[in-house]
């Protein structure tokens, strides 16, 4: 049994058609725009599916730099790339059939980095939370820092 560790709450608003504005618990957090792309929606912002594949990206990356980190090493920039496979499932309903993210980090010293492959993963709350319903595959490719 998982013990409790905390809570948040958000808030969602219909503005129009499949419009909706997001609200955040904490008022410094700007509120955001969510849209369904067309025909129901106007593709106006971004849909749940791009940002769940946001939050999947944005939890891994932050979870390898904070191991760089810990690991002594700066990284110099990190690009995450997001590939999200859409599915339709017996009865035809479209689903998330996994998301595929990439991560490019420019490190100077490649020995902390594979110190941090066994482990940054294990870290990101978000990942390791959908991975219980779909796959989520990550590679991690690095860059040659600009210098």
């Amino acid at each position: 049994m998982s013990k409790p560790a905390g809570e948040f709450q958000i808030g969602l608003e219909r503005l129009d058609a499949y419009e909706f504005e997001v609200q955040f618990d904490k008022p410094q957090y700007e509120r955001i725009l969510l849209d369904e792309p067309a025909p129901l929606g106007r593709d106006q912002a971004p849909n749940a599916s791009r940002i769940l594949a946001a939050a999947v990206g944005n939890c891994l990356s932050a979870s390898l730099l904070f191991c760089l980190k810990k690991a002594g090493v700066e990284a110099g920039g990190l690009r995450t790339d997001v590939q999200v496979q859409l599915v339709r499932n017996e009865n035809n309903r479209l689903r998330i059939g996994s998301v595929d993210v990439t991560l490019h980090p420019s490190v100077p010293d490649g020995a902390a980095l594979a110190g941090c492959l066994s482990t940054f993963e294990d870290f990101c709350v978000v990942t390791q939370s959908v991975r219980a319903g779909l796959e989520v595959r990550v590679k991690v490719e690095p860059e040659p820092e600009k210098g």
